[in-house]
């Protein structure tokens, strides 16, 4: 089930909405984890074990952390295995195959792996619970000791499938308490349907570009649509995974947490180091304090430093994927962030914005096709028409055809990809309060309407992160 489909939206969430407000205080958390696991289970009953399995595990081994705290040999122990086995399951259905193929064509071997498909939102979840069991090792959070509560922590619907990922510190204290006013409901509500729209009518609509051009044989690209092709994809993926995570945020204050903000309009950034820190915030943050700062950071010397920017950025791209060229790209953009802190940030500075602007641009949309393309030899291809290597001439008739036809829908994106829409919707509220009463809601309905029409005649509803 994902929140782009008619059942969550008119069947599961009401339903859900309900049953939790009509429930006692006491009792909500336990609706929430069971509404949860039904979310889960829908698509891929079997694999609701493994989550079930993975939060029993690090609930377990957390108390077993506290209760031995002052014995840090078993204490030591416990937090290993933990970890250990959190990373096992991750890797045994992510990476399993990819190791064994490789290992394969590198001993010309026929070793046999299974082929099992990715339980959803694995990535994440496996992400929260190790951060728990961290946090508790270090004596950072309490201990949860009531096992419902931890559950509806891992397992919950709104954060599941693509993140934020929710760091256990950060919702603690609403787990065991928590308020919802009609405005704040009111403000989840207008997340959800932004996000809605930005996924259905922006993200699906200009894929269905993107997903014209990659069909198309390389040799009969042109310069103009291998660029028309990425800029969609560029815009695709944002408006695709900002809009899911918007919506989970809109999820999140209906049910009375608050979740981090997961995107800050990354392509406005004048540099890599800026985008990543508005890009996927939420594991960007993980990573920094799971890892980077706990292999030392930049406390140790250079050497250290651009060893620990390394492991990272192998890490960010293996995280995103067992194929070769999510590696790459994980890589290609812990290049130019070392290369930032070491000089180009400073010579950036000294530059008009536009300069850095265009650069981290040009930077990223390449960066798109490594992410895109999992043949690394049809990637560089790609990037090769892109700028008139191989390519059909620089502009043919399906390239003009297709800048026509998606014109008016680039601009819309290119205006949406600001804070402009956000902004202009804040100055109705404030302008007048009865113009801001009706307006908005109007806005909203419009946008609610538009997005439901969509999904009832769908052909084209992709997710392009549910499976990280």
């Amino acid at each position: 089930m994902v929140f782009s489909s008619l059942l969550f939206l008119f069947l599961f969430l009401p339903a859900t909405i309900l049953v939790y407000y009509l429930s006692p205080r006491g009792l909500r958390n336990t609706v929430l984890l069971v509404a949860s696991l039904v979310f889960y289970a829908w698509g891929e009953p079997l694999y609701i074990l493994i989550m079930i399995f993975s939060t029993v595990f690090d609930y377990a081994n957390g108390l077993l952390i506290d209760k031995y705290r002052h014995r840090k040999a078993i204490a030591r122990t416990v937090f290993i295995v933990s970890i250990a086995g959190s990373l096992g399951i991750l890797c045994f259905f992510k990476y399993a195959g990819f190791v064994v193929d490789n290992i394969n064509q590198l001993f010309h071997l026929h070793l046999q792996a299974a082929d099992l498909p990715l339980p959803v939102g694995i990535s994440f979840y496996t992400f929260q619970t190790m951060s728990y069991v961290v946090d508790v090792y270090r004596d950072k959070v309490p201990v949860q000791r009531n096992i419902v509560s931890f559950g509806a922590y891992v397992t919950m619907f709104p954060q599941l499938v693509a993140g934020p990922i929710v760091k256990y510190g950060d919702i603690a204290g609403q787990l065991a308490s928590r308020k919802v006013t009609l405005d704040r409901f009111g403000e989840g509500a207008e997340l959800l349907m932004r996000g809605l729209a930005k996924k259905v009518l922006l993200a699906n609509n200009i894929g269905l570009l993107w997903t014209s051009v990659k069909a198309t044989p390389m040799e009969d690209l042109s310069v103009l649509s291998a660029w028309l092709g990425i800029i969609a994809f560029t815009f695709q993926i944002y408006f695709d995974f900002s809009g899911y995570s918007d919506m989970a945020r809109g999820l999140g204050k209906m049910f009375g947490f608050d979740f981090m903000k997961n995107f800050n309009y990354p392509y406005l950034s004048k540099s890599v180091t800026e985008f990543w820190r508005r890009w996927h915030i939420s594991l960007g943050s993980w990573f920094r304090e799971y890892v980077y700062i706990p292999l030392g950071g930049n406390r140790s010397g250079l050497p250290k430093q651009l060893r620990n920017l390394f492991v990272v950025w192998l890490a960010t791209g293996l995280w995103h994927g067992a194929s070769w060229n999510f590696i790459v790209w994980g890589l290609y953009f812990g290049f130019f962030v070392t290369v930032e802190k070491l000089f180009l940030l400073k010579w950036l500075q000294q530059r008009s914005g536009i300069v850095g602007h265009i650069y981290t641009l040009l930077i990223v949309i390449v960066g798109w096709v490594l992410f895109e393309f999992e043949n690394m030899g049809a990637a560089l291809q790609f990037i090769g028409t892109m700028f008139g290597f191989g390519a059909h001439g620089f502009a043919d008739n399906m390239a003009l055809y297709s800048l026509s036809t998606n014109l008016v829908l680039l601009a819309v994106l290119a205006l949406c990809a600001t804070p402009l829409p956000r902004k202009v919707l804040s100055h109705l509220r404030e302008r007048s309060k009865m113009a801001g009463a009706m307006a908005v809601p109007a806005i909203y309905f419009v946008l609610m309407m538009l997005s439901t029409a969509y999904l009832v005649n769908e052909t084209y509803n992709p997710f392009l992160y549910f499976r990280f």
